[in-house]
């Protein structure tokens, strides 16, 4: 089994921006009723003044302003799903699994089209509530272990942040080159570790940062 990171791995840049600025263009008075709060959360996230889950939180309120939703999200990956990379739709296999700390609801669509699996944040679009943790860093490879730590023979990220999941597989590769090149995961020597602490506890979510 491969396992895939999404954003900026597989897919660049980030689906939940792109979707977010989608239903803005087509549905203009959120440029009103979301961006400025949504705004306002990541500069106080930036600040250290609005813990990463709450910032998150309101950034995905969004997805509760969307009425025809089911339409917008298959329209969006009629034009975005060209932004997957070529060489994962060179390698992709049926028992590939998908982790993404996106919403399942925008993930969900694009890996039934590719034929894979996918484990996403859960999010509920009527409450504007997380239904289970963010799925990023270390909540990737808790969900491995809660599975039976099944074997996975490669997984790729553009994140050191995911590092403890690719602790987890046989081989672990670092996507970049805005998801188009491939190479080997970093050794943990103490300037790659002092990286990894930095990126699980102030970074990730989907590359505001």
């Amino acid at each position: 089994m491969n396992v895939y990171d999404f954003d900026g791995t597989i897919y660049y840049p980030d689906c939940s921006i792109d979707f977010a600025f989608w239903c803005m263009n087509r549905h203009p008075t959120m440029y009103l009723t979301f961006f400025p709060k949504a705004l306002a959360g990541l500069i106080r996230y930036k600040r250290g003044k609005m813990p990463r889950h709450l910032m998150m939180r309101r950034f995905f309120s969004f997805l509760m302003q969307i009425d025809d939703f089911d339409r917008q999200i298959e329209l969006f990956w009629d034009k975005h799903e060209k932004n997957i990379s070529a060489w994962y739709l060179s390698q992709r296999r049926p028992d590939d699994l998908i982790i993404s700390a996106s919403p399942t609801c925008i993930i969900e669509p694009i890996a039934r089209r590719l034929g894979v699996r996918v484990v996403a944040t859960e999010y509920d679009r009527e409450y504007g509530v997380f239904l289970n943790n963010l799925m990023a860093a270390k909540e990737k490879a808790r969900y491995i272990i809660d599975q039976g730590f099944p074997v996975i023979d490669n997984f790729y990220s553009d994140s050191l942040a995911d590092t403890p999941l690719a602790l987890c597989a046989e081989k672990a590769h670092l996507v970049t080159d805005k998801a188009r090149k491939v190479v080997d995961w970093p050794e943990m020597d103490k300037g790659t570790l002092d990286k990894v602490h930095r990126k699980i506890n102030t970074g990730w979510t989907i590359h505001l940062d």
